[in-house]
């Protein structure tokens, strides 16, 4: 399958797989695809669904998008730990069932069933690690790497997935701009990015502005 129809989860599970789990990256990589749809919006920092009954079409984001409906309010940093596997499982199982991971059974101690993950379509990892590394460190301007790639590189850079690198300040922000999507986003997916950096690097980095 082509990888640009890949959502944005499904894209940075294919870019970080293994250890350390990659889940809140993947979580990350969901709440910025709905907020560039514009489905998610911040409300004085609260991620805030725009209604009760837009559907995307994709069963991670609209499973999402369900599950902070139904919850009490968060702001976006959490959301990017809370019941973070659900959505990362998720995906997985999505991948499965699009042909880009396989599912292998296997028992712990011979007892306690438990699924392993592997990848069946290299390829395709290939073509978003290649679309990353080139919107990140491509000769093309930032304003001419599509959008959705740009938000993938900028989530994964923060996470510092293996092989990518990191871009030189003026380039993420321009990538951040492009990345965005939706009008008012461009914070949201800089937060996200933030708290991302947090969690798979442990540092401490401000959100805003």
């Amino acid at each position: 399958m082509p990888h640009g129809s890949l959502s944005l989860p499904a894209r940075l599970c294919l870019l970080a797989p293994g250890a350390p789990p990659p889940h809140r990256l993947v979580r990350a990589g969901a709440l910025a695809d709905l907020a560039r749809r514009g489905l998610l919006v911040d409300d004085d920092g609260i991620a805030t669904p725009l209604d009760l009954d837009s559907r995307t079409g994709d069963a991670v984001l609209d499973g999402l998008l369900d599950l902070v409906r139904e919850s009490l309010p968060h702001d976006w940093r959490t959301w990017v730990h809370l019941r973070a596997r659900l959505t990362y499982d998720a995906v997985r199982e999505q991948l499965v069932a699009e042909g880009c991971l396989r599912a292998e059974k296997r028992r712990v101690l011979g007892v306690f069933p438990s699924v392993e993950y592997a990848l069946a379509r290299p390829e395709v990892v290939a073509s978003v690690r290649e679309r990353a590394r080139e919107s990140l460190h491509g000769p093309a301007p930032a304003g001419a790497v599509p959008a959705r790639d740009a938000a993938v590189a900028v989530l994964a850079a923060a996470a510092r997935v293996r092989g990518l690198g990191a871009a030189g300040a003026g380039r993420t922000a321009e990538l951040l701009d492009r990345g965005a999507g939706a009008p008012g986003a461009r914070p949201v997916l800089r937060t996200l990015c933030a708290a991302v950096r947090a969690a798979h690097t442990g540092e401490t980095v401000p959100a805003a502005g």
